[in-house]
């Protein structure tokens, strides 16, 4: 059974983020989150529900596939 790797997936938000040129500001205000929100995401503490994952990859140019990190459990 497949699972989300949480500390992958936010390593995975903060460099595309990062790559993007983007601030935790802009992410927040793209999604309508805090910014403590948008931290605990790229900490791996929380994760992004399915319509600021769609956002996130609207923005960003690539698939949710892409965002989430999944392993084998």
């Amino acid at each position: 059974m497949a699972q989300i790797d949480m500390t992958a997936t936010g390593r995975n938000i903060h460099s595309m983020r990062i790559n993007a040129g983007m601030t935790i500001k802009a992410i927040q205000q793209a999604c309508g989150v805090t910014a403590t929100a948008v931290c605990n995401w790229q900490r791996g503490k929380a994760m992004p529900t399915i319509d600021n994952l769609v956002i996130l990859a609207q923005i960003w140019d690539v698939k949710i596939d892409d965002i989430i990190v999944t392993r084998i459990a």
